[in-house]
């Protein structure tokens, strides 16, 4: 599905304000982005669980840091942050990071056909601040570790097999990743004030124990053409990575990334920005980016990034005013849901079930502002498909 960036046109009340018949272009020149009630309206009053959703939405607890989750006998983790779903016959699988350092890993709760929770578990253990990460086309969880010089780990949702360390993927502050099937490579974000954009091209699709890491190599427009070039010395020392390579674009603090459809958006937490690049003429532009909003819009602070089917983005707030907030594919930007009472936490992996109808998230931090108080969640309800 082709997006329009928010730097193109004026979204008025959900509708596109054309000026002389042409849209804008150009940051320089760019209407001001209004934001709308969205697709799904106004939010309600909090819930029980202190979130505000739209009508037709409801919420649960899945788990709670240092509890049992629901039945079962395994201890949910700290700090929950990165997440994706797995279909796991007629059920589904969550998978959840835990960005604590040392012993941080990862944790998954398995789903039946009607959403009862049947087990939970540990499926990645004895790493440090796992962050974000990103789903593959052959089913295994890339858990990113958010430290100077972090691995990517490969892990098994289902607990069967044991995590792989993946250096060929280059060693640096990972954050999120997301899998290009076309192209039949992985994008890595890197968290730092000045970090980069990758690619990682495998040897062999399907196996990520050798190919070649690539950095983005851009003009400091904010928008333009790109190319990639290979890093060096993908394991970061004694020169880091982001530093090797001559014209690679900087970037203030990639967050999330989400590929679809020929397209990938990452966030940058430094500016507020959603990036998007189109992989089919290699240019790059500003799907979202809040300084041209005069402050109106509910987006700020944006971290965690996903998609739905029918092409809307979900965007989790680290802070901000802790929604979760939806930009459609024709550029309106409103906020989906907002977890009140726990403004010393962020909102983190943003994830749908295998058919649409489930949204799991996590506050990492909760009420009590400490690691030790993540809560994770669940909303159901009539998502457009």
């Amino acid at each position: 599905m082709e997006r329009r960036s928010l730097l193109r046109a004026a979204v008025i009340g959900g509708t596109s304000a054309a000026l002389g018949g042409t849209l804008w272009r150009g940051a320089a020149h760019a209407a001001p982005a209004q934001p709308g009630t969205g697709p799904y309206g106004t939010l309600g009053s909090p819930d029980a669980n202190g979130i505000r959703l739209p009508s037709g939405f409801t919420s649960r607890v899945i788990a709670r840091s240092g509890q049992r989750v629901g039945s079962t006998s395994y201890t949910w983790h700290n700090a929950p942050d990165g997440g994706a779903c797995y279909a796991d016959g007629t059920g589904w699988i969550y998978v959840s990071n835990s960005e604590i350092n040392p012993s941080g890993g990862a944790s998954a709760v398995k789903f039946s056909s009607t959403g009862a929770i049947t087990s939970a578990y540990r499926i990645l253990s004895g790493t440090r601040q796992n962050c974000a990460g990103g789903k593959t086309p052959w089913n295994t969880w890339l858990s990113c570790e958010e430290v100077s010089l972090g691995y990517v780990y490969e892990t098994d949702p289902w607990g069967t097999s044991a995590a792989v360390q993946r250096p060929a993927m280059g060693r640096f502050k990972h954050e999120a990743a997301a899998a290009d099937p076309v192209r039949k490579v992985i994008y890595l974000t890197e968290d730092e004030t000045n970090g980069r954009f990758y690619r990682f091209v495998p040897a062999a699709w399907g196996n990520l124990s050798s190919g070649t890491l690539q950095v983005m190599v851009a003009g400091s427009a904010t928008s333009g053409s790109f190319t990639w070039t290979d890093v060096p010395d993908p394991d970061g020392s004694p020169t880091a990575t982001r530093s090797q390579v001559s014209g690679s674009k900087s970037f203030s603090g990639g967050e999330g990334c989400h590929y679809a459809n020929d397209t990938v958006w990452f966030t940058t937490k430094g500016d507020n920005r959603v990036w998007q690049l189109n992989l089919l003429n290699n240019t790059y532009e500003l799907a979202y980016d809040d300084s041209l909003v005069n402050g109106t819009a509910p987006l700020t602070g944006v971290d965690n990034i996903t998609g739905a089917s029918s092409g809307d983005l979900f965007v989790a707030e680290d802070g901000g005013t802790m929604e979760i907030c939806v930009i459609t594919p024709d550029d309106v930007v409103a906020s989906f849901l907002r977890i009140d009472g726990q403004s010393g936490s962020e909102i983190t992996g943003p994830a749908f079930s295998p058919d649409g109808t489930r949204l799991y998230f996590s506050s990492q931090r909760g009420t009590t502002g400490s690691s030790s108080g993540g809560i994770t969640y669940e909303v159901t309800g009539p998502f457009r498909s």
